[in-house]
């Protein structure tokens, strides 16, 4: 029997929606209003009835469209991590505030390697309208695949072969969540003591721990070993957590494709791998129109031995920086990308992406060819030199800082 609110509630629903696919909104696309009427008429009648399902089933969301966003390109964020390191914390404030929709497994019985209750647990803090369950991971994934344009989050991946697929998609981005084994300990008691369990030792959840990590072939090592981003979660409360990953920003759609800056930017470091100079690795890309024309690293000349053989005395005599430049044998990487694009190549509109701000004597041979703008990731001594000639010489100069990956800290400024 259907509550006499929600019957009212329905009669006006049923009556007045139908006008949806006539009107525009910011967040409801004229194209997707009839498909989001009758979606919604499903959940209401759903949860009118005692039996209603503990979340809503992935069916029910199918029948919408996949639409693009207002907020750039959208992901699947898969988190994975140690016992109680945060990662469902992590979860239930993307699906909060940053309109994230949790997809799991009906099956959420991770292959543990300890049999122990205490160690099963399901997170029940994500509303039941943000979480979709599928049978299968490869079944959620394809959900995922079809709907790549919103936004997704999940927990439920510890298969390397699954996660392998995972990371085959350019909307994929794998992030591991860690905390010190202690505080973890600490919160896993907490959790136990709100389940009404008894807590475990430390030293016996620190060999639940070693095992769920390192055992082999269920070991978590595998999965946060390959994680694009790691979160180091030593917050001491949930306002700490969600005040630095509202600065943190996990949506960032640079995480998951590189914008321009960023790829010539990597580029750079990349070929600043190749050098042999024994002072500094500097890598150099030189750009027209979105095409590399040449691309550089510092070392000795061609023919010459390398600089980390000994080729350059000035290097290999550990004097400090900015020091005996005029005895240096090696090629900076402006230098050689330079040397390698020719002056015919160096047009209007080029631009030399370093990751390192070019020295005095690069930035007078940077103005000479033509160079338009050049942009550089790390600071050097002679920061200030360079930039006012490069002023003089109208090029314009510019420092380029991409979005935070590898380890990052999870706590406010002075936190512990």
């Amino acid at each position: 029997m259907v509550p006499r609110p929600h019957l009212i509630f329905l009669v006006c629903w049923f009556w007045w929606a139908p006008g949806l696919p006539t009107r525009t909104s910011r967040s409801c696309p004229p194209t997707t209003s009839k498909s989001l009427y009758y979606l919604t008429c499903t959940i209401l009648l759903c949860t009118c009835q005692p039996s209603f399902p503990r979340a809503v089933p992935s069916e029910c969301w199918a029948i919408l469209p996949a639409t693009s966003t207002q907020y750039g390109r959208i992901m699947l964020l898969g988190l994975c991590g140690g016992i109680c390191s945060g990662k469902n914390a992590v979860a239930e404030y993307l699906t909060q505030y940053q309109n994230f929709r949790l997809l799991e497994l009906k099956n959420s019985d991770f292959p543990h390697v300890d049999g122990d209750p205490r160690l099963r647990y399901k997170n029940d803090t994500v509303p039941r309208a943000s979480r979709l369950e599928f049978e299968t991971a490869e079944s959620l994934l394809d959900f995922a695949t079809k709907r790549w344009q919103e936004h997704w989050v999940t927990t439920h991946i510890w298969d390397a072969t699954i996660l392998d697929r995972f990371l085959q998609r350019p909307f994929f981005l794998l992030v591991s969540v860690d905390a010190p084994v202690s505080l973890r300990w600490k919160r896993f008691v907490a959790r136990c003591q709100r389940r009404q369990l008894e807590p475990p030792r430390l030293e016996e959840f620190v060999l639940w721990n070693d095992k769920q990590l390192y055992e082999k072939d269920v070991g978590r090592a595998v999965l946060t070993d390959r994680a694009q981003l790691r979160l180091f979660n030593s917050s001491s409360s949930l306002d700490e957590l969600h005040t630095a990953l509202r600065a943190l920003n996990l949506a960032d759609e640079q995480r998951l494709r590189p914008n321009w800056d960023q790829y010539f930017m990597e580029l750079a470091s990349l070929a600043a791998q190749r050098s042999n100079c024994m002072k500094r690795r500097v890598g150099c890309v030189l750009v027209r129109e979105h095409r590399v024309i040449s691309t550089g690293y510092n070392g000795t000349p061609r023919h010459l031995k390398n600089c980390n053989e000994g080729g350059c005395p000035r290097c290999n005599s550990g004097e400090g920086g900015g020091l005996g430049l005029s005895t240096c044998l090696c090629l900076h990487a402006e230098e050689n990308a330079l040397l390698e694009a020719g002056r015919e190549r160096i047009r209007e509109g080029v631009i030399l992406y370093c990751d390192t701000c070019p020295c005095l004597t690069c930035t007078v041979k940077i103005a000479q060819v033509g160079i338009s703008e050049v942009v550089y990731s790390q600071g050097y001594n002679m920061d200030k030199d360079s930039a006012a000639i490069l002023e003089a010489a109208g090029i314009r100069l510019r420092q380029f800082s991409p979005p935070r990956n590898g380890l990052i800290y999870l706590e406010e400024s002075g936190g512990t």
